[in-house]
C-alpha cells in the first residue's frame, strides 16, 4: 500500500538481490479486502510544536490478477499544536493497475485547511524496452518518461511477498505510485523482519482475528522512499507495517520526519475474489 513512509534506514540506492527481484509473482494473488485504520500521533520532534494528532484510513482494494487491482483510498488527518492551531487535511486518490503490472492509472484529489485544493489525473505506461511513460491531464497536461523500468505498487506488493517468502531480507527497487504530480520516481528500500508465523495473534488487532487470516503467515517490514539517483541520503517518506502474505497490513506507522502517525486496524472484511493466477 502506499499510499507513501517510516524512519531513516541504511544504505539508499541498494541492488535489489537478483534473487529478490526474479521471485516469480504468479503465485502471489493479493486478496481483495476493506480495511479500516484509526491514526493517532505516534511521536513529534519537529519545530511546530505538535500535540495531537488523529485521523483514519479507509482502504478498498478490489481484483484479481488477471482483471487488475483497482484501489479507492482515502485518509483524513487532523493535526493539533499550539503554533499551528488544528490542521485538517483530506486525500482521496482512486487507481486501476493491470494485472500484469505494464499499465497504471491514478487520479487524486488532497484539501489541507489554508490550501488551494490540488488534483492530479494521469496513466503511466511501462514498455518493453524499460522505459516508463507517463501522460497527465491534472493539474496541466504533460508528458513524461523514466528509465530503469520501475515498478507499480500493486507489482511491487506481490514483489516484496514473494521476496518475504523466498527468506530475502531486503528489496531494492524503484516505484512509480503517481504521488508527487505524478512527476516522480522513488528509490525504496523494503527491509523484511523474521517471518511470524500463522497463529501468532496475541498482539493483533480484533478485527483481523479471522479464520482466514489465522492461517497466513506475515513479516515485519519498513519500507523507505528516496528521491532517486540521489544515492545514500535521508528518506522521503518510511512506512513500516506487519505484511500478511495475502498483502494485507497491520501495525501501521507512517513517519513524515517531524512527526510519526500509527495506525490500528479497526474494521477489516475479505471480500470474495476468483482464484485466477498470470
Amino acid at each position: 500500500m502506499h499510499s507513501s513512509n517510516a524512519a531513516p534506514l541504511l544504505l539508499a540506492g541498494m541492488l535489489a538481490s537478483s534473487a529478490a527481484l526474479a521471485q516469480p509473482t504468479a503465485g502471489v494473488p493479493l486478496a481483495a479486502h476493506r480495511v479500516v485504520y484509526d491514526l493517532s500521533l505516534a511521536g513529534a520532534t519537529g519545530p511546530r510544536g505538535l500535540e495531537a494528532a488523529r485521523g483514519r484510513i479507509a482502504f478498498d482494494f478490489l481484483g484479481d490478477n488477471c482483471d487488475g487491482y483497482a484501489l479507492t483510498y482515502r485518509q483524513v488527518t487532523v493535526l493539533e499544536g499550539g503554533d499551528i492551531g488544528a490542521r485538517t487535511s483530506d486525500l482521496r486518490t482512486a487507481t486501476f493497475e493491470s494485472g500484469d503490472g505494464r499499465s497504471f492509472r491514478f487520479k487524486t484529489e488532497s484539501d489541507t485547511q489554508g490550501a488551494p485544493a490540488k488534483k492530479l489525473d494521469g496513466d503511466a505506461e511501462r514498455r518493453k524496452d524499460g522505459v516508463l511513460a507517463v501522460t497527465l491531464k491534472q493539474p496541466q497536461r504533460d508528458r513524461l518518461t523514466f528509465g530503469d523500468d520501475p515498478v507499480f505498487p500493486s507489482d511491487h506488493m506481490k514483489r516484496l511477498i514473494a521476496a518475504a517468502r523466498a527468506g530475502e531480507t531486503t528489496l531494492s527497487i524503484k516505484m512509480f505510485d503517481g504521488s508527487d504530480d505524478g512527476r516522480k520516481v522513488y528509490d525504496t528500500l523494503a527491509v523484511i523482519g523474521r517471518k511470524i508465523e500463522p497463529g501468532t495473534d496475541n498482539a493483533v488487532e480484533e478485527a483481523l482475528r479471522t479464520e482466514a487470516m489465522r492461517k497466513l503467515a506475515r513479516w515485519p517490514v519498513t519500507l523507505s522512499y528516496f528521491n532517486a539517483g540521489r544515492g545514500e541520503q535521508t528518506p522521503v517518506y518510511v512506512i513500516s507495517f506487519e505484511l500478511y502474505e495475502n498483502g494485507v497490513s497491520r501495525a501501521l506507522k507512517l513517519d513524515y520526519g517531524e512527526f510519526a502517525l500509527k495506525g490500528e486496524v479497526t474494521r477489516f472484511e475479505l471480500l470474495p475474489g476468483k482464484d485466477c493466477q498470470r
